[in-house]
């Protein structure tokens, strides 16, 4: 359709008609991308209309590659009646493109309207915009140091491969005292035990530790004031990504991008570290990966005892002249203790509005939860390998992976979990249900496994508050369409050996072939916590 309906077409002509030549173009983002608000894909491509006798934009939207002409349209239809204030809405005497194809369709969708559509090989206004914002790129600070780039990335690595968040929780703090420094002492939270988000914390000051973690545990807080206790921060950090590999199976690594940065109440969040904080940050960083590769089985209980080691750590150099900073690493126990505490709540289970049964007590006590998939090739090695119990379904579709959760602990407890469900009579369903906490305001997916006496138990809460959650449980939904709902359940061993967080087949001791389901299947509403007060 090249025309606008009679009642649109009518409605512009009474849009007063303006002596002004308005300039249109459709051109890739680029490093304009990194200044828009919630746009990262330099593929994507801007739509921009910019009034040449004002210089003002009065349009601008960011679309993907492939959509079509009428995009464009539409972007000039908001710039003649609802253009950005402070321009009111007026019809152009000309507008002038540099593209052919745009031109002829314009020139059929705007006919009647007084529009003259001419071409140009060249947008001045726009081309200086968008010249503009490539500088701006090339005045961006480089995220680090040029002389640490290759050993900061190198000890990132030695981290995620070493993964100390199998050993550390968020309230595990180790102390790093740093001899010689601008900072005398940091203090390391390690994220992603679970499975949030992976990374480091370095903060140079624990009262913004401390009141960082009470803001995120408290009771009463909105997502303003979580994002201003976020903010408030005071450390470094280290984040990994993941980069996106559609051949990438749980049983692999996934490829992960490390990044770098600050947080300060009067800065905000920076990307990028100069070479004070970068030797800092470096030093910490190694000490850290040594620490957790020399004491890894002290680490590994539970609690963490008191346990100091110093290191000698060298600074890349530019000159013959090295230099080194003396780290002293301790672990916390007293601190983790009180972090703890401060976790502890009064509010302790959702409740749903009917009567359905409803339990939390079938996952083990620490057990590791994850959504990921598994390729068929490691289904048919399963259904083959004797000390795995199998429940098999007839799935029909014929994908390469199936979607699967993932729940690792120790052989006995996974031992229990298993007898347990098939005393149930099998797994019947996997489910995933809002759930609604009325005291602060946040909503969550429940995911649940539905036995076959039609027992619901709780499995994991993912907040969508939490950018990483809400993620992988879009990302779970995706793949459950494409194989038409079918999906799986891998209970494994070795929750505290070197497998953590990475089971291989030989750990893998069930897998359930079942269906996940929405809970409107089962005539639930969103679930409601209820207080559990314990007199």
């Amino acid at each position: 359709m090249t025309t606008l309906p009679p009642t649109t077409r009518s409605r512009l002509q009474k849009i007063p008609l303006a002596s002004v030549v308005w300039e249109g173009d459709r051109r890739s983002l680029g490093s304009m991308a990194s200044h828009l608000d919630g746009v990262k894909n330099t593929d994507d491509q801007c739509i921009i209309w910019v009034d040449g006798s004002e210089g003002a934009v009065r349009a601008m939207d960011v679309v993907a590659e492939d959509m079509g002409m009428e995009a464009v349209v539409r972007t000039l239809l908001r710039a003649i009646e609802s253009p950005h204030h402070p321009t009111q809405p007026c019809r152009p005497q000309k507008i002038v493109v540099r593209d052919r194809e745009i031109q002829f369709f314009l020139r059929g969708v705007l006919q009647d309207l007084g529009i003259n559509v001419e071409y140009a090989p060249q947008l001045p206004l726009i081309d200086r915009l968008f010249e503009g914002f490539a500088v701006m790129e090339e005045d961006q600070p480089s995220p680090l140091p040029a002389i640490y780039e290759e050993a900061i990335d190198r000890v990132a690595s030695k981290i995620w491969s070493q993964a100390p968040w199998e050993l550390l929780a968020d309230s595990d703090i180790l102390q790093v005292e740093l001899k010689d420094c601008e900072i005398e002492r940091v203090y390391i939270c390690v994220m992603g035990m679970m499975s949030a988000e992976y990374g480091v914390l370095i903060y140079r000051s624990l009262d913004s530790l401390k009141q960082f973690r009470q803001a995120a545990l408290g009771d009463h807080h909105s997502a303003a004031e979580l994002e201003k206790a976020f903010l408030a921060q005071d450390c470094w950090f280290l984040n990994y990504e993941e980069v996106e590999d559609p051949e990438n199976s749980v049983v692999d690594e996934p490829s992960m991008e490390a990044f770098f940065g600050s947080l300060h109440p009067f800065e905000g969040m920076r990307h990028f570290l100069d070479e004070a904080e970068t030797s800092i940050v470096y030093a910490t960083l190694e000490s850290l990966q040594r620490f957790c590769d020399r004491h890894r089985a002290i680490l590994a209980q539970e609690p963490i005892e008191a346990v100091t080691k110093s290191y000698r750590i060298a600074l890349p150099a530019t000159t013959e002249q090295k230099r080194t900073i003396t780290t002293k690493v301790s672990t916390l126990p007293e601190l983790s203790a009180e972090l703890l505490d401060m976790g502890h709540s009064d509010f302790t289970g959702f409740s749903p509005e009917t009567n359905m049964p409803f339990q939390e007590d079938l996952i083990p006590d620490g057990a590791l939860v994850s959504l990921a998939s598994i390729p068929r090739e490691l289904i048919k090695q399963l259904q083959h390998q004797s000390k795995t119990y199998c429940q098999s379904a007839k799935v029909t579709t014929k994908t390469a992976e199936l979607p699967t959760i993932f729940i690792q602990t120790t052989r006995s407890k996974a031992n229990r979990l298993i007898t347990r469900i098939q005393d149930a009579g099998g797994l019947k369903a996997v489910c995933f249900n809002p759930g609604h906490d009325p005291f602060n305001g946040e909503v969550y997916d429940l995911g649940m496994l539905q036995t076959e006496d039609d027992e619901l138990y709780i499995f994991a809460e993912y907040s969508q508050d939490v950018v990483q959650q809400a993620k992988a449980l879009e990302k779970w939904h995706q793949r459950c369409k494409k194989t038409k709902g079918y999906c799986g359940l891998v209970i494994a061993m070795g929750a505290t050996g070197a497998n953590r967080g990475n089971p291989q087949a030989k750990d893998m001791l069930a897998w359930f072939e079942v269906k996940s389901i929405n809970g409107e299947d089962l005539g639930m509403g969103v679930l409601k916590l209820m207080p559990d007060f314990d007199f």
